[in-house]
């Protein structure tokens, strides 16, 4: 019984730990919109499809609501989204890519789902060669966005 509980511990411990490197977040020197106007620099100059940028505090606001500055960018790049929507046209449902950037108590903050949450949720293999490359993409492009 106790070796029981020691294997569900550690199961519930793994998973945790997996859940939390899914989501990956990084710090900013710059103010939201700043940030924000890096981020789309970076994703227009390496060539891919900015969709939207939405305005959170906006839509907040338009219905008498608070919320700190907090923006998402909408974009993708169909040479790569498209291989991944190959392996499984559910994996639409995360993309385009995501990426918000918000003031986290004075702190802006760039967040983003990792890739490898695509592998997890979707028919797709974790070492699938595009998703090391949108990894790769979307972590030079936040690092952009953060650049000083």
């Amino acid at each position: 019984m106790k070796a029981l509980i020691l294997i569900m511990t550690l199961l519930a411990t793994a998973t945790t730990a997996h859940a939390a490197d899914l989501l990956i977040r990084k710090a900013s020197p710059h103010s939201v919109d700043q940030t924000m106007n890096q981020l789309v620099a970076a994703v227009e100059g390496a060539g891919a499809t900015v969709f939207a940028r939405v305005d959170h505090t906006a839509g907040a606001a338009s219905v008498d609501l608070d919320l700190p500055a907090t923006q998402a960018l909408i974009f993708g790049n169909p040479k790569l989204g498209t291989l991944v929507m190959q392996a499984d046209q559910a994996a639409g449902l995360d993309l385009p890519l995501r990426v918000v950037v918000f003031d986290d108590n004075g702190q802006t903050t760039v967040a983003y789902h990792a890739p490898a949450r695509l592998a997890q949720d979707h028919d797709i293999p974790g070492d699938a060669e595009v998703l090391a490359k949108i990894t790769g993409a979307l972590d030079k492009l936040t690092g952009a966005a953060i650049a000083e």
